[in-house]
């Protein structure tokens, strides 16, 4: 019996350390949120989603639904552990010289910028669908890379960081978006607030405070101020992150970053973006039609990361190279880059997040998902076949 159990742990405990884990898990989530909304279960399904949960101390005082604080709140620490990954990255990582950030940086903004660009044209003409056209330019590093590991050990290590690389440089351009195109009603005094905070962090980060428990309670209080100021409160996990300390006080120790970022990167990946997978994958098959697959929103998503991501990642990448701006890692071809492309038009996750912020009317919500979807599982699909090919 113990050796069964033992066995039972670790499973379990080899099972959640994968990468590729959190994009199953995440598949998992979705796929149940579908069943139970398309099935005599849908109306206790959105009893819980859309169930009141209150915070009272004192004068301080936060109302939400149960969705609302998976979306604005555990989200907030998945942006926490981005900003994390950036800020290491940055530091001694992938992305802390000119050499090694301008590929993937040049690949990551001609993945951004066509699908927004093809999403716009489909919807130029329809102003209330334009705040949509951040939708398609998301990549979910989660299940692009767990696609990635799943196809085997023969993926040589440079395509997993070019991948890596351009999937994190595409988070902050999402970040950046979301802070400077998705933010409304700003409340000053609340921006203030926040500031005052922020600038407390990057105090006690100077005076290299080790405390984890002084970053968590400020970092909470910073988190509040930003989302009651009207941006988004996820965007407070981020600027938290840059505060947290790259040092240690003791050659042998992990400085807080490192110590931190593994441990609540498996927290976000086996719990937080299930959670967020399983309240915003709602859809309901009998209100679709045929005109629910070319309604404009939809199209445009879906072209946007089936054909944008591919189109724009693959062109940028080759007249960079043409131009001699750089060049590609030893042992990876451009059919390699097209194959990453398609992984990349894996919105799902980011996308989803996007369209809430966007769209406020459950009939384009639901176009988006739609779009998102569907080209999510087709760009997928045609992205492992081209690297199984090469790679299986």
């Amino acid at each position: 019996m113990m050796n069964k159990s033992f066995d039972v742990q670790t499973f379990l405990k080899n099972f959640l350390s994968k990468e590729e884990s959190s994009g199953f898990l995440l598949l998992i989530f979705a796929a149940f949120a579908l069943i139970i909304v398309n099935s005599p279960l849908q109306s206790l399904y959105y009893d819980l989603k859309y169930l009141p949960l209150s915070i009272d101390i004192g004068e301080f005082a936060l109302s939400k639904s149960v969705e609302h604080w998976v979306n604005d709140g555990l989200m907030a620490i998945f942006f926490f552990v981005i900003g994390l990954e950036l800020k290491r990255e940055m530091l001694e990582g992938e992305l802390s010289s000119f050499s090694k950030i301008i590929s993937p940086g040049i690949a990551a903004i001609g993945g951004m910028l066509v699908p927004a660009l093809i999403y716009i044209f489909i919807n130029y003409d329809l102003e209330q669908n334009l705040v949509g056209w951040a939708i398609p330019t998301a990549t979910d590093i989660a299940f692009s890379l767990a696609i990635l590991l799943i196809i085997g050990k023969r993926v040589p290590i440079g395509l997993k960081i070019f991948l890596l690389s351009l999937a994190i440089i595409d988070d902050l351009g999402a970040v950046l978006i979301i802070a400077f195109f998705y933010s409304s009603d700003l409340q000053m005094i609340y921006l203030l607030y926040g500031a005052i905070f922020f600038i407390a962090l990057i105090m006690i980060n100077l005076l290299d405070v080790q405390r984890k428990i002084i970053y968590v309670i400020l970092g909470i209080f910073l988190w509040y101020c930003i989302l009651k100021s009207g941006v988004h409160g996820t965007l407070a996990g981020v600027l938290l992150a840059t505060t947290i300390p790259n040092s240690s006080r003791k050659d042998n120790e992990l400085s807080m970053l490192k110590d931190l970022e593994h441990p609540v990167h498996n927290y976000v990946g086996i719990f937080i973006l299930p959670l967020f997978a399983f309240f915003n994958s709602d859809i309901n098959f009998q209100t679709l039609s045929i005109n629910s697959f070319m309604s404009p929103i939809s199209t445009g998503i879906m072209l946007g990361l089936l054909l944008g991501k591919p189109i724009g990642i693959t062109l940028f990448t080759y007249l960079s190279i043409k131009l001699k701006i750089c060049i590609l890692p030893d042992g990876i071809k451009m059919i390699d880059i097209l194959g990453i492309s398609f992984l990349c038009g894996i919105g799902f996750t980011m996308s989803l997040f996007i369209n809430n912020l966007a769209f406020s009317s459950i009939e384009l919500i639901d176009a988006s998902k739609l779009g998102i979807f569907v080209g999510s599982i087709i760009a997928a699909v045609i992205g492992y076949n081209i690297l199984k090919k090469r790679f299986g």
